[in-house]
């Protein structure tokens, strides 16, 4: 069976709560729009026990002050017509998150075995059509081949396309049951299933099975919010991630239970298959991939930092300093990466090096290089970051990006560094203190001379705030200056930090800053005995971006990265 749609409500089908006659006018002019063009969210709204949750509030784009709204009643469309109501648990921590489908009220369940079984006999030409859009043309053309709407006249004639077949061979099926069927069958032959809708949610994170249960979604703005997809049983997640192994083509089997992957868009997913290594049973997993990163600007409306950082930061990429983004998992370290990028000079050439694509770039000369995994035994034809990194030393990079640090692959960082390649990538630790413990400790062992080849360690957190919201912050960007062998201590400065008391930014470096006295200020062609006039660049810098987001409205993170282009061209920065 596999997973299913179970409502925070119960409903009965055929059993309207509100008649739409008597549910339109309560609705926003918006929202009654919306469901003119799109019938399916009317049959929803029928069913939704509005004396219990109220009329729903309707967002084209929900904005991220919906986060802190105490109870939440909200609906807001995504990719390919689809909805989400977000609607609060009366008993539970978490708010319900449900996906709205032209299936969500209607059961089609037998129709569609009807259509499966006819299907069959076009598999050949099904597997021979391999672009998507032409196999998605091919499939609804087939159903309206297969189903028609029964005129009034005769029950067993009509239809929306031309019949090929007889018509007692036509399956007779309601305009609401034709659109369900053609919804489920792309999304189960074209799509990742019952998962489908989550995919389509850019404002998803993460999509988390635990085993039996419901699946949990990490939400940009609501947070950890329990979906409507529920596994009832053991076997139906058992059987649910066999076919999900076979569907991204790395089956999980007793002998190989566990895989990584990558989906067709990007999104990373983790499979742990059976009960012998999962108490509760078979889970996975996904990361969403994110589509277009995030700008700094959007960073600074979230309060991760402010716009004398992003100066900073802006002058320190610009001149191919070497940075580390450091924190926990989900803190927000391979977003403030991303985000940074758009400060590296347009015409640098960029080297990333990933496990798994998630590192994206604005520039053209742009080498994206992906670890590889030989199959079974063949670890003679395993690719890794090691070699990866040895390999792009010799491409002549301006800038290398490891999209993570773990091990070994740091010692190659280090050279590459030393050579005055500049080096960026995520590490995980909490502070600076941990971060060269971890460097300088088994089984990195990078020598602690070396550490100073690294300029700039940035912290990144999950933060609780004193109103109760939780939040991403830059904790702190600290210098790394250099080590003291005979004290054996590091001495680094920290240029930034983060206030907890009133959630605002400090600037402990100003005035007091090495990188940009000793460094930034000699590339800019300050001489030594006016260095301190670096800080007004950074002022400058600080207001030129708080002008193009606040006055230009500027937030896309390859607007602002043309915008940088431009300016830099006529020598504005």
């Amino acid at each position: 069976m596999g997973a299913q749609t179970v409502l925070p409500f119960p409903i009965t089908p055929g059993q309207i709560i509100t008649p739409r006659e008597k549910l339109l006018p309560q609705l926003s002019p918006e929202l009654q729009l919306i469901c003119k063009n799109s019938e399916f969210l009317l049959d929803y709204l029928e069913y939704l026990p509005i004396e219990r949750y109220g009329i729903p509030q309707y967002y084209e784009k929900p904005p991220r002050s919906l986060g802190s709204q105490g109870i939440r009643n909200i609906i807001y469309p995504t990719k390919e017509n689809l909805f989400v109501h977000i609607l609060p648990d009366e008993v539970g921590a978490r708010d319900h998150y449900v996906p709205i489908e032209p299936t969500t009220v209607i059961n089609v369940d037998e129709l569609i075995s009807k259509v499966d079984k006819r299907l069959v006999a076009f598999a050949e030409e099904l597997g021979r059509t391999v672009e998507k859009e032409a196999k998605r043309k091919l499939l609804l053309e087939l159903v309206d081949r297969f189903c028609a709407v029964p005129t009034e006249n005769d029950p067993n004639a009509g239809s929306r396309t031309e019949m090929r077949k007889p018509k007692t061979d036509v399956i007779p099926v309601t305009p609401q049951q034709l659109a369900a069927i053609r919804y489920i069958v792309i999304r189960e032959k074209l799509g990742l299933g019952i998962l489908q809708p989550l995919l389509l949610d850019s404002n998803i994170e993460d999509i988390s099975c635990s085993g039996v249960g419901a699946i949990f979604v990490e939400h940009k703005i609501f947070k950890s919010v329990q979906s409507s997809i529920v596994f009832k049983s053991y076997d139906d997640v058992d059987s649910f991630v066999v076919w999900l192994g076979e569907w991204i083509k790395h089956p999980v089997t007793v002998r190989n239970p566990l895989v990584d992957a990558v989906l067709p868009d990007g999104s990373r997913i983790n499979i742990v298959y059976g009960r012998e290594i999962s108490k509760r049973g078979s889970n996975f997993t996904i990361r969403k991939f994110a589509g277009t990163p995030t700008s700094v600007l959007e960073l600074i409306e979230f309060g991760s930092l402010n716009y004398t950082m992003v100066a900073y930061l802006s002058l320190m990429l610009e001149a191919h300093m070497n940075v580390f983004v450091v924190g926990a998992t989900a803190s927000g370290k391979t977003t403030l990466l991303n985000a940074i990028t758009a400060f590296m000079k347009p015409d640098a050439k960029i080297v990333t090096i990933e496990d798994t694509p998630e590192v994206q770039v604005p520039h053209e000369n742009w080498v994206q290089e992906m670890t590889r995994q030989g199959g079974g035994e063949k670890k003679s034809s395993d690719v890794g970051m090691f070699e990866l990194l040895k390999a792009a030393l010799r491409q002549r990079p301006d800038m290398i990006i490891v999209g993570e640090i773990r091990s070994v692959e740091a010692v190659v960082a280090f050279q590459a560094m030393q050579t005055g390649h500049g080096v960026m990538s995520t590490f995980h630790a909490s502070s600076v203190e941990k971060l060269i413990q971890r460097l300088t400790g088994d089984p990195i062992n990078i020598p602690k001379t070396y550490i100073d080849n690294l300029n700039l360690a940035v912290i990144q957190s999950a933060v609780r705030l004193a109103d109760g919201r939780s939040a991403r912050r830059v904790m702190s960007i600290n210098e790394i200056i250099g080590y003291d062998p005979v004290s054996q201590s590091f001495s680094f400065l920290e240029a930034f930090r983060w206030n907890p008391a009133n959630d605002t930014f400090e600037f402990p470096g100003y005035m007091n800053s090495y990188l940009l006295e000793q460094v930034i200020a000699l590339k800019h062609g300050i001489p030594p005995h006016r260095r301190k006039e670096i800080y007004d660049e950074v002022k400058r810098r600080a207001k030129i971006f708080e002008k193009l987001h606040k006055e230009k409205k500027v937030t896309d993170f390859y607007e602002f990265f043309r915008i940088l282009a431009e300016a830099r061209r006529q020598k504005l920065l």
